[in-house]
């Protein structure tokens, strides 16, 4: 299972965030964006509670404000689908 968030944090804290992050088990890509939102992370699990203590784990980072998780969908063709 892949799901990606979309975080915002405090303004100067982006380099402090993603390096803890990265440390979270199931993270397997984070970067610094800019715009809306600050983070991008992808998560991937293969069960339904290790991806929502993922996500747990990246909400609780200090700094961090706002997360938005996006369960990504398998079966409509999308490079997730050719990963099988």
């Amino acid at each position: 299972m892949i799901t990606y968030i979309l975080a915002t944090c405090v303004p100067g804290n982006e380099k402090e965030v993603i390096q803890m992050i990265k440390e979270i088990p199931n993270v397997v890509e984070v970067n610094g964006i800019m715009g809306k939102y600050d983070i991008f992370v992808k998560i991937q699990a293969g069960e339904v509670m290790k991806v929502d203590l993922t996500i747990s784990k990246v909400r609780s980072v200090p700094h961090v404000t706002s997360t938005v998780s996006i369960p990504a969908i398998y079966g409509q063709g999308g490079t997730i689908d050719s990963e099988k």
